[in-house]
């Protein structure tokens, strides 16, 4: 054959071979300069293109030693590097020599992005601290006072009646955080997969605001539930249900007045074309700004003894984030200092709804 021919043949399948790789792949001679880059790597670095010198390009130190030294030793290596703006990423590269070219020796470089690994383990980490932090203090607590009650209190019914009722308190609030990481988990596993039953969400609104009645009136909180025909939405009800009911308990709890002066949380449905959006207004005390961005953090508080005060686990709010997720959907808190809080899901409307 023509060496014109086997070269463009050469070059055609390096190409193909750098598209076939799922993550990011440069293909460089040894003087670095570039023979193949797939759709991945030009993501990462826009303007690479054969036959340019790769620190053209890449401006990653690392990278470009990397590939020096492999050029001139012939061994294997890999390097990290991260970015820091706009966001933080994380990024392994795989430098491998490869003698057996067709035509002439080559290096390659195949990157991994380890930024979604890192976060996970990030989470895992900080998950597994605030679980056991959050159900240590009411074992502990159970465990004093089981001791208590086989020791000095034993025959004090006076003291083992009081005590009683706390122990009850604290096993109900592991209990709820129990379910409540059970519900996470189970969310977690099945994000991937889109529920698609129709639910007519404003039913939903009027049930939950039906149930938690009694909870609001206890609070001298009005429920104000704006009238709406039936909006249908593509999801699974029970979770759908949970949101609701998370951002009304929510809104009741934060939302009700120290003092006892009466007050309201609004609930209003807003359609549109493609969705719906259910807002949750309330007029209490309101979020400082700089909370709004991890409030739907695991275990993240504004206030700790407050929300524990009244029976917070710490996850609802990451439920939501992860329900609405789980949906297609969106989430936007809005706050103000003493103008109270407003939590906004907007959900893809059912196709059989649409443009009706």
């Amino acid at each position: 054959m023509e060496p014109d021919f086997l070269e463009q043949h050469d070059k055609r399948l390096t190409a193909a071979f750098a598209e076939a790789v799922p993550e990011a792949l440069i293909v460089v001679t040894p003087d670095a300069r570039i023979l193949a880059a797939n759709q991945k790597a030009r993501m990462l670095f826009p303007r690479l293109k054969a036959p340019d010198l790769l620190a053209m390009h890449v401006r990653v130190p690392a990278i470009l030693d990397g590939v020096a030294r492999v050029a001139k030793s012939g061994v294997m290596t890999s390097v990290s590097w991260a970015e820091r703006v706009p966001v933080e990423r994380w990024f392994n590269v795989t430098i491998t020599p490869v003698q057996d070219a067709p035509l002439q020796p080559s290096i390659v470089l195949y990157v991994q992005e380890l930024t979604e690994a890192r976060r996970v383990e990030r989470m895992r980490v900080d998950f597994i601290a605030n679980a056991s932090h959050e159900l240590r203090t009411p074992l502990a607590s159970l465990l004093g006072f089981v001791e208590t009650l086989q020791g000095a209190a034993k025959d004090d019914p006076k003291a083992r009646a009081t005590f009683l009722n706390i122990m009850r308190d604290q096993g109900q609030r592991m209990a709820r955080l129990v379910d409540d990481l059970l519900s996470l988990s189970k969310i977690e596993q099945n994000l991937h997969v889109r529920p698609e039953k129709p639910v007519d969400l404003a039913a939903l609104v009027r049930h939950v605001a039906d149930s938690l009645g009694m909870v609001a009136a206890d609070a001298h909180v009005t429920l104000n539930i704006a009238p709406h025909d039936p909006v249908i939405v593509p999801g699974d009800r029970d979770e759908l249900l949970r949101v609701i009911e998370n951002l009304l308990e929510n809104a009741i709890k934060y939302g009700a007045r120290d003092d006892g002066t009466p007050t309201q949380v609004d609930v209003t449905l807003s359609v549109t074309t493609d969705d719906v959006r259910l807002d949750v207004r309330d007029y209490g005390r309101g979020i400082a700004r700089e909370h709004l961005p991890r409030l739907t953090e695991r275990f993240y508080r504004v206030d700790p003894g407050q929300s524990r005060a009244k029976g917070g686990t710490g996850l609802g709010l990451a439920i939501v984030k992860h329900i609405v997720a789980h949906h297609r959907g969106r989430l936007k808190i809005d706050s103000e200092l003493g103008a109270g809080t407003k939590f906004s899901v907007t959900l893809p409307l059912h196709k059989t709804t649409k443009n009706i």
